[in-house]
């Protein structure tokens, strides 16, 4: 890898970095009840949305990243290893959580999905009609 890419990895990864400490501070300040990482994500997406940072500033690292984001669940899987007698005595309980928020978390990605697909399509038609 060409020195000049690795020092603009590093400067994304960094910038990514900060505005999730940024989230953490602001949660530690307020005392809120959301988890730090959150409300970093919710900061660069206020930033990405108002324009004031673009996408094209991060978006290398944020692909590289993703493209090795199994490597980052490997120290939590081990980490469950030691946790088996919790897995054992909450085991039932804690799938039906994970269960229960996976459909949670799929049919809202699905609804909005539906939604903008429609929305797109509504959209095409009005713009079809004004073609001629």
């Amino acid at each position: 890898m060409k020195p000049a890419k690795l020092v603009k990895y590093f400067l994304q990864i960094a910038g990514l970095i900060v505005i999730n400490k940024a989230g953490f501070y602001v949660v530690e300040y307020f005392n809120l009840l959301i988890p730090g990482n959150v409300a970093g994500m919710v900061f660069l997406l206020i930033l990405l949305w108002t324009k004031i940072v673009r996408l094209e500033w991060f978006e290398e690292a944020s692909d590289f990243l993703v493209k090795h984001l199994s490597f980052f669940f490997v120290s939590i899987s081990v980490g469950l290893m030691t946790l088996g007698g919790v897995l054992a005595n909450n085991g039932i309980q804690l799938a039906v959580i994970l269960i229960f928020s996976a459909v949670i978390g799929m049919s809202f990605a699905g609804i909005t999905a539906h939604i903008l697909a429609n929305r797109k399509e509504g959209a095409k038609a009005g713009n079809a009609n004004n073609d001629f």
